[in-house]
């Protein structure tokens, strides 16, 4: 004799099958909104929009708009880990080789294809408005992790030789990550790849100069 579902549990799988996750959904569709529009600019109907998903999800994931842009900054920066881990964080290849690698990498990853976003992380850091003051925060927690990164990077280049050691990698670092923000802000701003480029060039030829003087106080130590 078949036995019956009870009451409860037939309505709990309803509620499974009425109710599916839109949250990664949310996420990734909705990371494009707030990239394009910023967050003041993307309301919470824009994003289930964009997701194709009822409004009434949106809180079913997520306590505020402030909390989905936590994750979607989140989500944002994991997207580039890997990436990091491949050329800063790697010690299979000169450091010099794998921060021009790095800084190649992010620049190609920006205001491409005729849009003009911007780096969401700094769009996000410099935008002032209600109710942002944890997404600001998130973002400088983001920043010194990239920071950190490129410092390893940095002092792996001196203990290698192929920087003195008399630069201040942690000073770099920061100057690194910040000309490269500025730079891709520029672009954003001027519609044009200009700012970048001319931020490429002088970064290695500084980065080219302090590896060629190291090398020659090198050989000078060395037959002194």
């Amino acid at each position: 004799m078949r036995r019956r579902r009870s009451g409860r549990n037939m309505s709990k799988i309803r509620g499974e099958v009425a109710r599916p996750s839109y949250r990664e959904k949310i996420i990734t569709e909705g990371m494009r909104v707030v990239h394009e529009r910023g967050f003041a600019g993307s309301s919470v109907r824009d994003i289930v929009k964009a997701a194709g998903v009822p409004q009434g999800s949106f809180t079913n994931h997520f306590q505020s708009k402030e909390t989905f842009a936590l994750e979607v900054l989140n989500a944002y920066y994991e997207r580039g880990r890997e990436f990091t881990k491949s050329t800063l964080l790697n010690d299979s290849e000169s450091p010099v080789r794998r921060l021009k690698a790095w800084v190649d990498g992010m620049l190609k990853s920006y205001n491409q294809n005729g849009q003009w976003n911007g780096c969401m992380l700094g769009n996000l850091g410099a935008e002032h408005s209600e109710g942002t003051d944890l997404i600001q925060q998130r973002v400088c927690e983001l920043f010194v992790e990239i920071e950190h990164n490129l410092t390893y990077c940095l002092k792996a280049a001196v203990k290698a030789g192929e920087f003195p050691g008399s630069i201040n990698c942690k000073d770099w670092a920061i100057f690194i990550h910040t000309s490269l923000e500025g730079a891709v802000l520029g672009a954003k701003a001027t519609r044009s790849h200009n700012p970048m480029k001319i931020f490429r060039n002088i970064l290695f030829s500084q980065l080219d100069a302090m590896k060629s003087s190291n090398g020659r106080e090198s050989q000078a130590s060395k037959r002194a």
